[in-house]
């Protein structure tokens, strides 16, 4: 962790439960952690113990069933829906595994849409940073192609671009090399890896990946239902 690291995210006594065959299931069971600006948190565990809905709940997307989630200092669980989506789109970026990039958009559309959507200062500047962004990442050549021209690992570096042209603290990447290959997943993790403790911010990725893992200053595992630090 950063020698000097201001918490971004705490949760406290996060709870989220689903019906299974009838029967109520706990996905999170009172789980606590904090995560600090400029750090890298890796989040490992089986499939179906709940890490993508982890990212859910911390981007406000899924509401948990008790508990508290604090990013940035605010409390998001407090916001109403309306108010989720705005704080979301001013303070969280968020990379899929499956890109999720609209076909019908170039590749600068893609990136500054966020922007747009956001208007403020964030439309006033996106001509400026959706082009330094992707510059950043490679494909400022590639402006005018539309994602179906792009590689796979290409249209995770404009993903990764769109997350973060609202200049967000806190980015949550959901298995972002899931679908690469072992040199196209080098090259995003170090993109991701540079980009966010270059600008004190701070990255939650959730992988099943032990080289992705390896990368990151801290590693959690979700067993039954709490966050619990690696072992190593």
């Amino acid at each position: 962790m950063p020698a000097q690291s201001a918490e971004v995210v705490r949760l406290e006594k996060l709870s989220k439960h689903y019906v299974e065959g009838g029967q109520l299931r706990p996905i999170l069971d009172a789980a606590d952690a904090t995560f600090c600006t400029g750090e890298l948190v890796a989040i490992r565990g089986r499939s179906g113990t709940g890490k993508s809905t982890l990212l859910n709940l911390i981007a406000g997307i899924d509401e948990p069933d008790s508990g508290r989630i604090f990013v940035d200092g605010q409390c998001v669980t407090d916001l109403s829906q309306r108010r989720r989506t705005e704080f979301r789109r001013d303070h969280i970026g968020f990379v899929f595994q499956f890109f999720n990039l609209i076909p019908t958009l170039t590749v600068y559309e893609n990136v500054a849409l966020p922007a747009e959507l956001a208007g403020g200062a964030h439309a006033r500047a996106v001509s400026t940073r959706a082009l330094q962004l992707l510059d950043e990442v490679g494909l400022a050549a590639r402006r005018d192609s539309f994602p179906d021209k792009l590689s796979g690992g290409e249209q995770q570096r404009v993903a990764i671009a769109r997350a973060l042209v609202c200049d967000p603290r806190l980015v949550l990447a959901d298995e972002p090399t899931g679908n690469l290959d072992e040199a196209n997943s080098k090259l995003v993790m170090d993109l991701l890896d540079r980009v966010t403790r270059r600008d004190g911010r701070s990255l939650l990725i959730v992988t099943h990946s032990r080289r992705v893992a390896a990368l990151a200053d801290r590693v959690f595992n979700i067993t039954h239902g709490h966050l619990e630090p690696d072992a190593g």
